[in-house]
Parts: C-alpha cells; sequence; structure tokens
C-alpha cells in the first residue's frame, strides 16, 4: 500500500492514455468526446461507457429520494417553527444543493475521473486530505449511511402486515429484510451495469409516482378549501433552529454529489454530467416543495410534528383504503436509494485503491462483468455489519463536519484553481459568484452544525483523525514493512483466484 500518486495524466484513467496536463496539443472539445467514446470497445478489462443520460438521471434522483422526504420533513419544521418559514427553508436547501451540484459539475469535467470528493480533494489538497475522506467514509460514514437507509426499508417493508400501533413488528424482522436488501443491491451491482441502471430507473420511476399521488391529493385537498394550516402561515417563526432545519433539509438531498463518482461510466461526460445535473436538482426541488405543500393540507403542524412517518400519516387521513401503498412506495424509495449509493460509492474506493491509498485488491474489476466486484464486496459486506448496530442513527450525525468541510473545501478549491491555474480546460464553467457562495455557505452550516451539537462534531473530528497513524505508517513510506507486504500480496493473490478479478487494463 505504498504510496503511488497520479500527479499528470489523470486522463489516462479514462481511456485518453495517450495526453496528460503536461502535454503540449490543441485538441478540441469534440475530439476529446471522441476519443472518450472510441476508447470503449468492451474488450479491455476497465470500467466502460454504460451509463446515459437518462440513467444518470436516474442514478442522482434514486439516491437523492431517499426515506427523508416521506419520514422526516418535520425536522425542518421543528427547527423554524412556522408553515411558511419551513417551505423557505425546503427551498434554499434545494439552491444550496444545486450550486453544489453546479461546482462539481465543473470539478467533474476539469478532471474527468470516477471518486467524486476523494479525486478533488487528492487533486486540490493532497494525498493526506483525500486519505483521512476515504478513511472516514471507508470504515464508517458510508456503511453507516447505506445502513440507516437499509434499516428504514426494512421497517416499512414490514409494516403492512403489522397494520395496528399497538403490535410493532419485531427489530430481528426489520434487520433481516434490511439485510436482504443489502445483499440484494451487492448482487445487482457486482452483476452488471446494466442491470443496476435499469433498476434503478424502474425503482426512480415509483418513488416519482408515490411523490406525483401526495402532490395531487395535495391539490385536490386546497381546491376543497383545506388551507387552514397556511393562514399566518409565518406566525411563530422562530431563527434559533434554523441550522438544524437546514440539516434537515438537505439531509434529504444528500446525494447530488452521487453521478461524479461514476464520471468514467457516463457516455459523453463532459455534456451529460452537467445536464444531469440541473435535470436531477430542478426535479427534485419542485417534488420536495409541493410534496410539503402538499402534507400541509392534510395535516396541522401540531399532527405533522407527532407523526414519525409524515407519508404514511399523510396516506391514512387521505387515501382511505389505499393507505397501504405509502409504507411500500417508502420501502421502494429506500431501496432505490442504496442501489445508487452502492453503484457510486464503491467506485470512490475503487479509485482510491488505484492510487494506493487502499489495499491494491479493492482497485480489481471482474473480468467477466468489468464492475469492481471487491470494492463492492467490502462495502456491502460493513453495511451488513452496521445494520445489527444498535446506535448506526446516532453514527451518522457525528459526520455531518466531513461533508460539508469537505465540499466548502472543494469550492473553495474550484476557486483556488481558476486563479492558480487559468489556462487549465474547463469544458463546464459555472458563475464565479456560485462557488463563493456555496463556500460560505457550507462553513455557516459547519459553524451552526458544531453550535447546536458540539459533541458530535468533537466526536467526528476524533474518529476522523484516527486515520493519522494509519497514514504515517502505511500509505506515505515508499515501503511498508515486509511481512505486511506478503499478506497483502497473499491476499490479492488469493481473491484475484477466487473472483477471478484483475488490475485494469491500459488500452493503448
Amino acid at each position: 500500500m505504498s504510496s503511488n500518486m497520479l500527479s499528470e495524466g489523470h486522463i489516462s484513467e479514462i481511456g485518453l492514455e495517450d495526453l496528460s496536463d503536461s502535454d503540449e496539443i490543441d485538441i478540441g472539445q469534440d475530439d476529446k468526446e471522441l476519443l472518450l467514446s472510441n476508447s470503449e470497445d468492451g474488450s479491455t478489462v476497465k470500467l466502460q461507457r454504460q451509463i446515459t443520460l437518462l440513467s444518470g438521471v436516474a442514478i442522482n434522483v434514486g439516491t437523492i429520494i431517499g426515506s427523508g422526504i416521506f419520514v422526516s420533513p418535520k425536522g425542518v419544521l421543528l427547527g423554524v417553527s412556522s408553515v411558511g418559514m419551513t417551505v423557505i427553508v425546503w427551498v434554499l436547501a434545494g439552491i444550496i444543493s444545486l450550486l453544489g451540484a453546479l461546482c462539481f459539475a465543473e470539478l467533474g469535467t476539469m478532471f474527468p475521473s470516477s471518486g467524486g470528493f476523494y479525486f478533488y480533494l487528492r487533486e486540490i489538497y493532497g494525498e493526506f486530505a483525500a486519505f483521512l475522506f476515504l478513511w472516514v467514509s471507508l470504515i464508517m460514514q458510508v456503511p453507516a449511511s447505506c445502513a440507516v437507509v437499509a434499516i428504514t426499508f426494512g421497517r416499512y417493508a414490514v409494516q403492512p402486515f403489522f397494520p395496528s400501533a399497538d403490535c410493532e413488528p419485531p427489530i430481528i424482522a426489520i434487520q433481516l429484510l434490511a439485510l436482504n436488501s443489502v445483499l440484494l443491491c451487492g448482487f445487482f451491482n457486482i452483476f452488471s451495469v446494466r442491470l443496476t441502471t435499469a433498476v434503478q430507473n424502474v425503482f426512480t420511476v415509483f418513488k416519482m409516482l408515490a411523490l406525483t399521488i401526495i402532490i395531487v391529493m395535495g391539490a385536490v385537498q386546497i381546491f376543497r378549501g383545506d388551507t387552514t394550516s397556511f393562514e399566518n402561515s409565518f406566525e411563530g417563526t422562530t431563527y434559533g433552529g434554523l441550522g438544524n432545519a437546514l440539516y434537515s433539509g438537505l439531509f434529504s438531498y444528500a446525494g447530488w454529489y452521487n453521478l461524479n463518482n461514476v464520471v468514467e461510466e457516463l457516455k459523453n461526460p463532459y455534456k451529460n454530467l452537467p445536464r444531469a445535473i440541473y435535470i436531477t436538482m430542478t426535479i427534485v426541488t419542485i417534488f420536495y416543495v409541493f410534496a410539503n405543500v402538499a402534507y400541509f393540507t392534510a395535516m396541522t403542524p401540531q399532527e405533522l410534528l407527532a407523526s414519525d412517518a409524515v407519508a404514511v400519516t399523510f396516506g391514512i387521513k387521505v387515501l382511505g383504503v389505499f393507505a397501504w401503498c405509502m409504507p411500500v412506495f417508502v420501502a421502494m424509495s429506500t431501496f432505490g436509494s442504496n442501489n445508487g449509493s452502492l453503484l457510486g460509492l464503491s467506485r470512490m474506493f475503487f479509485v482510491g485503491a488505484r492510487d494506493r491509498q487502499l489495499p491494491n485488491v479493492l482497485a480489481m474489476i471482474d473480468i467477466k462483468r468489468k464492475t469492481p466486484m471487491p470494492s463492492l464486496l467490502v462495502v456491502t459486506f460493513l453495511t451488513c455489519v452496521y445494520v445489527f448496530a444498535k446506535d448506526v442513527y446516532t453514527l451518522i450525525n457525528y459526520f455531518n463536519f466531513v461533508l460539508w468541510t469537505s465540499s466548502g473545501a472543494l469550492s473553495a478549491g474550484l476557486l483556488y484553481l481558476r486563479w492558480k491555474k487559468p489556462e487549465m480546460s474547463r469544458p463546464y464553467k459555472v458563475f464565479i459568484g456560485l462557488p463563493i457562495f456555496f463556500t460560505i455557505a457550507s462553513f455557516a452550516l459547519v459553524v451552526l452544525g458544531t453550535i447546536s451539537a458540539p459533541l458530535d462534531t468533537l466526536i467526528g473530528v476524533a474518529i476522523t483523525l484516527t486515520g493519522v497513524p494509519f497514514y504515517f505508517i502505511l500509505i506515505r513510506p515508499a515501503k511498508i514493512p515486509k511481512f505486511l507486504h506478503k499478506i497483502e500480496v497473499g491476499v490479492t493473490h488469493w481473491c484475484q483466484k477466487l473472483f477471478l478479478v484483475t488490475n485494469e487494463e491500459k488500452k493503448k
């Protein structure tokens, strides 16, 4: 696991092996796109460009829309205390997420490699900062977040069989259903990228159908005159909990960065990455805002705060005998979210291992299916472990600062590159004010979150810093101890024989 930084030629990782930032070659944007498309013939053992614009939108929409909008809109209302301000917070959270996604679109076309956060941190701030993000993501953040979504799936998948509030489903049934959902998502991702994107497309349609039902029924309620909640809608607004309200709203938008993790598998990334981001964030923001308006047509603010599953309560009040469909839709939504998360986040660890920041075996690809099987197996296994953890919900609270500190650092890094390297190719370029605003907003969220939950932030920082000794002992040195090297080689060879995987081939 010795260090092997790629200071030049990151383009080679996507098929342009003969081009690097240092080459004096005048090549147009259309020529680059042609080279990208022509570099894929399916015979080379490497990640293949199989994700279309439609599938890219489905991956992003399907990952973003998980359980948040169906289960916990009350977190926003709890923070600001009024219906009008709640709607504004949902709009503001959507705008902040859109700005972050657009900044990432520029980074993704400047550095057209998979890996997202990790790869951009490495290119801008170096391998130490990138490793710490990779470390905390692998050991806790990614599997814990996926486990929470899986547990939510289990809870709502079993609910139709336990309709009475007096009869709670056994926790082991919820955990076993969650476990099976993770294993099934892992199987889809390992078997085929096309199968994974097809599954993602289907489940995205179902979750959009669920939100459409909520919005349409809300419109019916408004036409009937059920607008009591919107009278004096800003009365009682409080701003002390604005930070927590924004965190709750932004949690439901989490995943806007997921497509950047699979840029190497996206067709025509210079055009399709920005397009997919625009389409995704517009769709999600519109649906989220109107869904929250619909909730308030059927529930008073007090009823919404009393509900642990807002969409289910809405269904009981409005859909009558068809109320059972809401928990089913929530379960399908969470399954699709995890399916997309495994697709994107496994690539981050794949790229990290390719850079020798993680064991080499995680940088290997299934010879037949062209999927990063070892990386997917590790993420799937760790998620299954966290499914049975008692405090998994508490764990994800520790890493809000990691996400928003990294997001702010990358948008600030984008500004730095505009000043330091103006000559760099930028196939997509955002207005300079957007990264400035997003940088300020990100660090403001970190400050607000630290003020409201200082212990959670302190624990998150402490867990992140546990990666420091691993970096200086195993990653930074040119050579690691011989016995560790032998162990790594032995494990790698065993995994290659067992799973029929190998490192990427470089096409000449």
